[in-house]
């Protein structure tokens, strides 16, 4: 699916996502992933000015946060790709907010959210993984929660026919010869690093896939 001008791709998710987008500017795609994808498509040579790039990433949400915005955040805008990144807060707020978010309940809301998108658009799905890069012991411990999380992720985009972006296989790679804290200093939100090798898996994915 070599990415078009003409495209619009739309970005859905949580604070990797969002990375500081300015929410009075529709047009701000923050400082992250999102940014650098819309960078590089629009400087690819003999290329024009690259697709229209949509941020509806919002910090802090969890899946199900996602539910009563999709209409206005996705469906409305008729993209032409939907790509979603969650999961992380799920995780996140069991262990600093003792606030459950049980794993059949998250896939069954992103299932439905995929399948939304599937007969309300005629986007093509991009589903990236979470993903944890833990920086004290006491995030190691996260992986009881996000390993199944993750796996429930696999499963429901593969149900969607979605393209998957691994990156929790990518940053876990290069975590083999970098400290976690250089890819993402709090073990979740990337480094400039860590975004431009979620964009470069998200466009060996997407804009080469046929």
């Amino acid at each position: 699916m070599h990415i078009k001008d003409t495209d619009t791709l739309l970005f859905i998710g949580d604070s990797i996502t969002d990375a500081g987008r300015d929410r009075t500017d529709p047009a701000s795609l923050g400082n992250g992933y999102v940014q650098e994808i819309a960078r590089t498509l629009g400087e690819r040579p003999d290329a024009g000015p690259g697709p229209t790039v949509i941020n509806r990433g919002i910090s802090g949400h969890r899946v199900y946060d996602l539910e009563p915005r999709w209409t206005t955040d996705v469906v409305e805008y008729r993209p032409d790709v939907v790509t979603v990144k969650i999961g992380i807060n799920d995780t996140w707020r069991r262990y600093d907010q003792q606030l459950p978010s049980p794993i059949d309940e998250f896939e069954g809301c992103l299932d439905g959210l995929l399948a939304r998108a599937g007969q309300e658009t005629s986007a093509r799905l991009v589903v990236v993984t979470p993903f944890l890069l833990p920086v004290t012991p006491e995030q190691a411990e996260w992986f009881e929660d996000l390993t199944p999380r993750t796996e429930a992720v696999l499963r429901a985009a593969r149900a969607h026919d979605a393209l998957l972006v691994r990156a929790d296989l990518v940053l876990a790679r290069a975590a083999e010869d970098k400290e976690a804290a250089e890819l993402a200093r709090d073990g979740v939100h990337p480094s400039p690093l860590g975004h431009r090798l979620i964009a470069d898996a998200w466009l060996a994915e997407v804009d080469a896939a046929s």
